[in-house]
């Protein structure tokens, strides 16, 4: 009851958040639309930590939009049978991932306002966890800015509340800085870069010493790479690491969280 009610508070923080910003916000003319992508990638790696046990993952997306406003179910398969046995991460097969904002532009700034709601297939396992029980909400506000010639620069929080066994309060923050490169023929390419911190209060699942992210309470992560987009299509070559340093009792998951190379390749519709 406890993680439905703080879900519930913010679900509604998110939606009047959303709401009051909208109607402040000058808006574009309202108009209907979509896109899907679908994506395969290396490994699915969520703020630096491999969540397929370094293994491909199947992502696609589909995101519809009215005006500033839009949602999108984004999803991967997620896990492995050797994690799950094991009791370390039972939150797979899947991942369903719902996403409903406001992308409000104010002058040069585009601002991103919006409710994530993570959702997973959860095996039962020896300790319990049934499918439902990791689902989690988190809020998110992002802005962007192009204040020089083929530079953005952007910065986005996520303030993830107390969800008992799902998750503790979590905060993170991310900055990041893109550069288009010349255009040759259809090829677009860019170079890209990401840094981002997370830290996470005690709870009652995850105390003594035992934090969320592979035992540790905070960690850094940041990448760095080069997308190339030719028409729909779009490849992504990038180098991915953080400062995870794995308790004793977790050091065989050390490397989850160490430094790699990911290729992610796609299409985006229509």
């Amino acid at each position: 009851m406890g993680a439905f009610v703080r879900s519930s508070r913010a679900l509604a923080f998110g939606a009047f958040t959303s709401i009051a910003l909208s109607t402040a916000a000058v808006a574009d003319e309202n108009k209907f639309g979509y896109s899907i992508t679908i994506s395969g990638a290396s490994d699915y790696l969520f703020r630096g930590i491999s969540l397929t046990d370094e293994k491909p993952a199947f992502q696609p997306y589909i995101e519809f939009t009215y005006g500033i406003g839009y949602l999108g179910i984004w999803g991967s398969n997620i896990g492995s049978r050797e994690l799950a046995a094991e009791g370390f991460q039972a939150t797979g097969p899947w991942e369903v991932d719902v996403y409903a904002g406001i992308r409000p532009v104010v002058g040069p700034v585009n601002f991103d306002l919006a409710v994530l709601w993570y959702t997973y297939g959860a095996r039962t396992n020896p300790g319990g966890l049934t499918k439902g029980d990791l689902d989690y909400v988190e809020l998110k506000a992002s802005a962007s800015t192009s204040p020089i010639k083929n530079w953005t620069f952007g910065l986005t929080g996520y303030f993830t509340p107390d969800q008992d066994l799902a998750i503790p309060q979590t905060a993170t923050v991310e900055g990041s800085v893109a550069y288009e490169l010349p255009h040759y023929r259809e090829f677009a390419p860019s170079l890209t870069a990401q840094i981002g911190y997370a830290t996470s209060w005690s709870s009652k699942y995850f105390g003594n010493g035992s934090g969320p992210f592979v035992g540790d309470d905070a960690y850094a992560y940041w990448n760095a790479g080069l997308k190339v987009a030719v028409d729909k299509f779009f490849l992504d070559f990038r180098y991915w690491d953080t400062s995870v340093d794995a308790p004793a009792s977790l050091a065989e998951y050390q490397r989850l969280a160490d430094s790699r190379f990911l290729f992610t390749a796609g299409v985006t519709l229509p």
